[in-house]
């Protein structure tokens, strides 16, 4: 029963955590088309248009059901964001697709996670964070990764963690 529990996507938390206050500045400018550092940006079109398998691969290139990490824009898509890892999904021509990963815990506040729309799964622990803390993947963001977006491979999923991620997430996109 708590397989199947942790295997169905839901709502989670939105807590903020803020850093130090600094003065305003300027945001730099974001260029044409939304591309921001890295190139990463939300997929258009349906996650699944894209190929989507699990093939990962030790060869030092990034592949599906490899955690990778990327600079990843805020959902505000003022110029800034931040460096997380993502499970890459499969591929779409040269480049990648994505879900970007958050060791936060989404569950605390669900509800208000819902309310805008978004939705984790928990992936559990793995080689792509340091201090060895459960992830979880947010399904109703996938994300396209240009080629050379990426900087490092963190780990590999194992394909039943991946499958669940994988279905559960076109599951959400069926839906939108």
């Amino acid at each position: 029963m708590r397989a199947a529990r942790d295997a169905a996507p839901r709502p989670a938390g939105g807590v903020r955590r803020r850093s130090a206050r600094r003065a305003p500045g300027p945001v730099p400018p974001v260029p044409a088309g939304g591309s921001r550092p890295g190139g990463v940006r939300d997929l258009d079109g349906p996650l699944g248009a894209a190929d989507l398998s699990y093939r990962p691969r030790d060869d030092g290139r990034p592949d599906p059901g490899e955690v990778v990490w990327a600079w990843v824009p805020y959902d505000e898509a003022d110029g800034r964001g931040k460096d997380r890892p993502v499970l890459v999904l499969g591929r779409r021509g040269a480049d990648l697709v994505g879900l970007m990963l958050s060791s936060q815990d989404h569950d605390r506040d669900a509800a208000d996670e819902a309310r805008h729309g978004r939705y984790w799964m928990d992936v559990g622990r793995g080689g792509w964070d340091p201090r060895g803390r459960p992830s979880e993947a947010r399904l109703d963001r996938p994300l396209l990764l240009p080629a050379g977006a990426t900087r490092r491979e963190g780990a590999a999923l194992d394909r039943e963690r991946f499958t669940a991620v994988l279905e559960a997430a076109l599951a959400l996109d069926r839906r939108r």
